[in-house]
């Protein structure tokens, strides 16, 4: 069979202009190098397959090209085929835009809530995408359930019950694009539900809070102490957003006495019990604390993310749903088509039963405590008055500093390069605590080699 129009040479979208044909195709081509469409070094379709596109003789297209050659607009050699010149574009003045200054980067990023993007594992998650695309069914290529992939979601019910404590059926588990996606997609749900408030920890992530206000709910900070937020006082309250397992920024575990008192609340009322199970596997010097849904799946969602376990990149994310949420959830993501990418879940389910995600996740937990403990030496060592806490887990650590000196270290701090947050970022507006002077320091970001320096530094700009 021979070869069609179809198959021939590389796209390129022309439209001849003019009395002409060629005199009208010349124009077309010209305009499109003048005007930059068409940048210096692109190849152009052979005067065969253009012509073929066109609809137009050959030649039509072969004296085309040749009267753009001969302009210098064009070039054309054996074997190389006709490609843009290469030419020195002078613009006028009153087009040419000032330079843009971008900000100097920090030479250390000590921000929490972020992984070590250069321990991501290529190799091995290469491994599982061959595996999985090799396996992959042909329905997979299609737009597919809402709740997701299958293979992911019966992959991730195996690990959660697991791992966390989790009990997840497959049928539960909405897949999305990351934990600010689930957050999104709930919080649209209780709106519609009618809902106008959630309660949320005194401190806590900005970012949630404005997902959940652009949802049309507002935020109110609840009571929060050494034993962690109180939740024994939840009069009013229909729905509230918790990170149980570490608490963040503050680092501590919500109290056994507080989480029971939040599921009897739950239970009571007919209240929902968001569980962001935030820094959930990363946990040093004991048993990871269990996920709160595992105490009343009928009235906690558990939501989680590969963000920080492997990378925020991939945009993956989970809900774990009791059963009376389910068709609500699935049938707004289906109505917006808050879809997520079907090849990527395939991929992390792969990852997760061939026993990949469990290796990297140990393997990154040694490392990320060998950090914690670097950080806790050098305060020891350098800066004895500062305090770290909150280091049970995850992958920041804060620093309790002299009362009325987080501002001038965290300008100290940005003057070392490093860029880092102070507690008072994290403190809800409308919350209700003592004023704590504090860093908050991710030890999670810099790569190993960097990590020694990123110390020296921080060590520098403390009192």
């Amino acid at each position: 069979m021979g070869k069609t129009w179809a198959t021939l040479g590389v796209d390129l979208h022309v439209e001849p202009t003019g009395s002409g044909i060629r005199k009208g195709l010349t124009e077309a081509l010209r305009e499109a190098v003048r005007g930059g469409r068409l940048a210096p070094g692109t190849r152009l379709p052979s005067s065969r397959s253009l012509a073929a596109d066109l609809g137009v003789a050959r030649n039509t297209v072969a004296e085309s090209y040749a009267d753009l050659v001969a302009e210098g607009w064009l070039t054309a050699r054996q074997g190389s085929g006709t490609r843009v010149a290469e030419r020195s574009v002078v613009r006028p003045a009153r087009e040419a835009a000032p330079p843009r200054r971008e900000p100097a980067r920090p030479a250390y990023d000590l921000v929490p809530g972020r992984p070590d993007l250069a321990s991501f594992p290529r190799a091995a998650w290469l491994k599982a995408a061959r595996r999985a695309l090799a396996r992959a069914p042909h329905e997979a290529f299609g737009y597919g359930d809402p709740r997701g992939r299958p293979e992911l979601r019966t992959a991730l019910a195996g690990y959660l019950s697991r791992a966390r404590g989790v009990r997840a059926d497959p049928e539960r588990i909405v897949v999305c694009s990351g934990f600010s996606d689930g957050l999104t997609l709930l919080g649209a749900v209780l709106r519609r539900r009618g809902l106008r408030s959630v309660a949320v920890e005194s401190y806590g992530l900005d970012a949630h809070w404005n997902l959940l206000h652009r949802s049309g709910l507002r935020t109110s900070p609840l009571p929060f102490d050494g034993l962690g937020t109180d939740t024994r006082d939840m009069t009013g309250a229909r729905a509230v957003l918790l990170t149980p397992a570490h608490q963040f920024p503050m680092g501590v575990p919500l109290h056994p006495d507080r989480r029971a008192a939040v599921v009897a609340w739950a239970r009571r009322t007919g209240g929902l019990v968001l569980d962001d199970d935030y820094d959930g596997e990363f946990r040093y010097d004991r048993q990871p604390v269990g996920a709160l849904q595992g105490l009343d799946p009928d009235h906690v969602v558990h939501l989680g993310t590969a963000s920080k376990s492997l990378a925020p990149a991939l945009r993956l994310g989970w809900l774990v749903l009791p059963p009376s949420l389910v068709d609500e959830v699935v049938s707004l993501k289906g109505e917006g088509g808050w879809s997520t990418g079907a090849l990527d879940q395939l991929t992390l389910a792969e990852f997760i039963t061939s026993g990949a995600y469990d290796r990297h996740v140990r393997a990154a937990r040694l490392r990320y405590r060998r950090r914690r403990d670097a950080l806790v030496a050098a305060l020891a060592a350098r800066a004895p008055d500062v305090h770290a806490t909150g280091i049970a887990a995850g992958l920041h650590a804060v620093l309790r500093l002299p009362p009325g000196t987080e501002g001038p270290v965290v300008q100290a701090a940005a003057f070392q390069g490093l860029a880092v947050h102070g507690l008072s970022r994290h403190r809800h507006p409308d919350a209700v605590v003592p004023h704590r002077d504090a860093l908050v320091v991710g030890y999670g970001t810099p790569p190993d080699h960097a990590w020694s320096g990123a110390l020296d530094a921080l060590c520098r700009a403390l009192p």
